[in-house]
């Protein structure tokens, strides 16, 4: 073999080993991302949402502009997890956090919307709607062809538009604001089935 041809040999080695090792700490570095999924996948939502933390801990600026899709992994999961698991305030807060992307602003629009199911205050309803109704616009607005985004965002608009007409609506009736009802001394339906 030729000087040449050894020299070659030795430079392919070198690099194959520098990109060995350089895979070898990219899979030690998410570590924590992979065991969250695992938790998330087998229910373990808190474990899940520990892992998550900590796995978005060791992204730093640099890291998350260089490794931008682990890091919205890391985040987008997160966000639902904390909404799975009923913590809406910190969901909204996670989001508000959260690079800006489709999936931060349909969790903060869900847990929004969850608040103001929840709420007695008319006009505090009215607030959390408004808020969700952006929120979700604005998720559209990212991904257009999401049909299920743009369903919640109609379904949200539609709720909003009714509750300022009928503010005193109580909270456990606010999904019949969305149903028509009949007009006054109209023929009632014949029910078919």
């Amino acid at each position: 073999m030729t000087s040449i041809g050894r020299a070659a040999v030795a430079v392919l080695t070198v690099l194959v080993l520098i990109a060995g090792t350089a895979a070898l700490v990219y899979a030690r570095w998410t570590g924590p991302t992979a065991d969250a999924d695992a938790s998330l996948a087998n229910s373990r939502y808190e474990q899940a949402l520990a892992g998550y933390k900590e796995a978005e801990a060791r992204f730093d600026k640099f890291a998350r502009q260089l490794f931008a899709a682990d890091y919205a992994h890391v985040i987008e999961n997160q966000l639902w997890t904390l909404y799975r698991l009923q913590r809406y305030d910190e969901t909204i807060d996670k989001a508000q956090a959260a690079p800006e992307n489709a999936q931060s602003h349909f969790w903060a629009g869900c847990a929004l919307f969850e608040k103001a199911r929840a709420e007695e205050k008319t006009d505090a309803r009215l607030g959390w709607l408004t808020r969700a109704e952006e929120e979700f616009r604005r998720a559209v607005e990212a991904t257009p062809d999401d049909w299920d985004t743009k369903y919640d965002f109609e379904l949200v608009t539609k709720l909003a538009a009714e509750l300022r007409k009928q503010p005193k609506t109580p909270p456990n009736q606010l999904m019949q604001l969305l149903r028509p009802q009949p007009k006054p001394g109209a023929k009632p339906t014949k029910r078919v089935g």
